[in-house]
């Protein structure tokens, strides 16, 4: 209701479809804490995580907007990433108002299901829930441990497209998990791949041996726009990150004719349980 793309209702939609877009408008608690959450991630990855790439995404038909017959054109690329921005996106927290410098079309899939994670958790614990497993499309959250005391068994997914596997196991007792993938959302067009992770810089599905990251976080919803962003700038980039911002990561290659390379970053063992 509030933050799809989908809906032409939703709170989100309703700004989306502002013709001017330059005034302060009013949201909602939620709404902000996700834009605000997205921002900051989007600083800190130096714009690899972009909630206004909207319309490239849309572009090729990974949105609302449907398949696209074919490859879109060099000049219509040109054209619509011209108009993204997330620096062109400000808030007010005093006021909890959003307004865009120019006009925009936010896109929160990377971040939205991991706040749903969140909220789902923070209500059972109001409830007085202390042991829970939380997943909505492939987020999860826990705390507590199972029943006979066992920590909770995580499966991270080869990123397989023919079927599937388990990398590896994660066990935890707390935290959230998320996995960005290119095998589940793409398409084939002429034999070329198309992953619907969108790198900012290029307006193109992104095109790297990087076939999986999953991130685990205090927050899901943090989780679940990290995973993004480090699956848009590759394995390389993504380790630095992870290194100064303290995350634990798994990265999964492709590597040709080889299969797949795990790695891990230095924070992922202190946080299992």
């Amino acid at each position: 209701a509030s933050m799809s793309t989908w809906r032409e209702d939703s709170e989100l939609s309703r700004f989306n479809s502002r013709d001017d877009q330059s005034g302060w408008v009013p949201v909602s608690d939620p709404l902000f804490e996700v834009l605000t959450a997205a921002q900051r991630v989007s600083g800190r990855s130096g714009g690899a995580f972009d909630i206004t790439i909207g319309p490239v995404v849309n572009l090729w038909g990974f949105g609302p907007e449907g398949r696209p017959d074919k490859v879109p054109d060099d000049q219509v690329l040109a054209d619509r990433l011209a108009s993204t921005g997330f620096r062109f996106l400000e808030l007010d927290p005093d006021q909890q108002t959003i307004r865009a410098g120019r006009k925009q079309y936010l896109d929160l899939s990377a971040i939205a299901k991991g706040y749903g994670v969140d909220a789902v958790a923070r209500y059972l614990e109001s409830q007085g829930v202390e042991r829970y497993l939380v997943e909505i499309g492939g987020e999860v959250r826990v705390n507590g441990r199972k029943p006979d005391g066992s920590a909770w068994r995580l499966a991270i997914e080869q990123p397989d497209a023919e079927g599937r596997q388990v990398n590896r196991v994660v066990a935890m007792d707390r935290n959230g998990m998320a996995t960005s993938g290119d095998y589940r959302n793409y398409y084939e067009s002429d034999g070329q791949r198309f992953s619907h992770t969108i790198d900012p810089a290029t307006g193109r599905p992104v095109d790297h041996r990087l076939a999986s990251v999953t991130v685990i976080h205090d927050s899901t919803m943090m989780a679940d726009a990290w995973a993004t962003a480090m699956l848009v700038v590759g394995r390389e980039r993504g380790t630095e990150i992870a290194e100064a911002e303290g995350l634990a990561v798994v990265f999964i290659d492709r590597e040709p004719g080889k299969g797949f390379t795990t790695r891990a970053s230095s924070h992922y063992t202190s946080l299992q349980a």
